[in-house]
């Protein structure tokens, strides 16, 4: 299946039975000469995780050559393992994975030239720009399995330490790890501070901000983990714990808003939203200090929900959708300066019955540090693989 008649896709990972696939749209997955894309492979994508089982962490290069390196046990089919490269350690990436004998997530450090090196004590889910700092959230509390770990199971503790448990920071040079906001703090911020006194809670999607200062993450409700339909809060921190907020209370999610990401300046907020329509999306931003929200439109969006992200320049914006009725998912590129929306990519998801759908395979795009290549991951040709455009 050929993506785009004008664009000139071509797949960068090896068609040889098995599914390769980086994982979410917030990080680069690039080495910093941009000649090495992060790999995971996998035996399978119909189903989530088990227990035990492992996903081989590797690295593949622009003409599609991979080479497989070390293995986890900490993955997942929307997010990976959160792979990162170390700015501060040329040639040297993160992974999370889960040690067997001390029983607990953690991050490890792979040299390309020399192989395991180290490790964080605590699993990495985002790391800032100029690599000083990383953030940590509890994954054993996120009820949606799809977004966790196997090896992580769901944590049966209706209430956590609600003053020690919350968003971690992590020293990314020494190591060392605190509190930033503890699970309090955010419920003494919460708009509707009534309705937490039976519910489960846990955090999420976690960013840091262009230029390495603030941090945004979701915090989340609900009544029954195992069956959850929950509410949605994003908050917002300096990293030195200054200036918490709450930006978008549920009032403004409540089913309109599915995924925030920061924009192109230290306080703009990218979100997709149907506020005005429950028929298509818009992509909007805003300033997290203007409260209430005022909300810029950037361009008009393609129908479904999708994920939304700004080229390091600034100049151009990725969005794709969620399948449509036809299983079809589009890929567009966005000028913010006019707000025009080219579709640069088609990509047919079939779904096979039994299908689990937090094993789908989102496109999930990712820029380059020079903005000039963008790559997805993609299972139109019926196997997991990592596609690439170079504009």
């Amino acid at each position: 299946m050929r993506i785009h008649a004008k664009y000139d896709w071509k797949r960068l990972t090896p068609a040889d039975g098995h599914h390769y696939f980086f994982g979410y749209y917030d990080r680069c997955p690039w080495n910093h000469d941009q000649t090495l894309h992060l790999t995971l492979k996998v035996a399978q994508d119909t189903r989530l995780p088990l227990p035990g089982e492992t996903a081989e962490v590797g690295v593949v290069d622009r003409n599609g050559h991979y080479e497989g390196l070390t293995e986890t046990r900490a993955w997942c089919h929307q997010q990976g393992s959160m792979t990162l490269w170390l700015p501060h350690r040329p040639g040297c990436f993160i992974f999370n994975d889960y040690d067997v004998e001390r029983k607990q997530l953690l991050a490890r450090i792979y040299d390309l030239k020399r192989g395991l090196v180290g490790e964080y004590d605590r699993p990495v889910y985002a790391m800032s720009p100029d690599g000083r700092w990383g953030v940590s959230l509890n994954f054993g509390r996120i009820p949606r399995r799809g977004y966790s770990y196997a090896d992580a199971p769901l944590s049966r503790d209706e209430h956590p330490d609600y003053d020690t448990e919350g968003l971690f920071l992590i020293d990314m040079h020494s190591g060392a790890s605190r509190v930033l906001v503890s699970y309090r703090q955010m419920m003494d911020l919460h708009p509707v501070p009534y309705e937490l006194d039976d519910v489960y809670v846990w955090l999420n999607h976690a960013i840091f901000n262009i230029d390495s200062s603030r941090i945004l993450w979701l915090f989340r409700h609900c009544h029954n983990p195992l069956a959850p339909s929950w509410k949605t809060h994003m908050f917002t921190v300096g990293v030195d714990g200054s200036e918490l907020l709450c930006p978008l209370p549920h009032f403004y999610w409540n089913g309109m808003i599915s995924h925030q990401i920061w924009g192109r300046t230290p306080r703009e907020v990218l979100i997709d939203a149907k506020w005005r329509t429950n028929n298509n999306t818009d992509y909007v931003v805003f300033d997290e200090r203007q409260l209430p929200l005022r909300a810029t439109l950037i361009s008009k969006g393609m129908g479904p929900f999708g994920h939304t992200i700004f080229s390091p320049d600034g100049k151009w914006m990725l969005a794709d959708t969620y399948a449509d009725e036809n299983s079809n998912q589009h890929l567009a590129l966005v000028n913010p300066a006019d707000g025009s929306l080219e579709e640069i990519g088609l990509f047919r998801h079939y779904k096979p019955q039994g299908f689990c759908g937090d094993a789908r395979c989102d496109l999930h795009p990712r820029w380059s540090q020079d903005s000039r290549t963008i790559t997805v991951d993609s299972i139109h040709n019926y196997e997991r693989g990592i596609y690439m455009l170079e504009l």
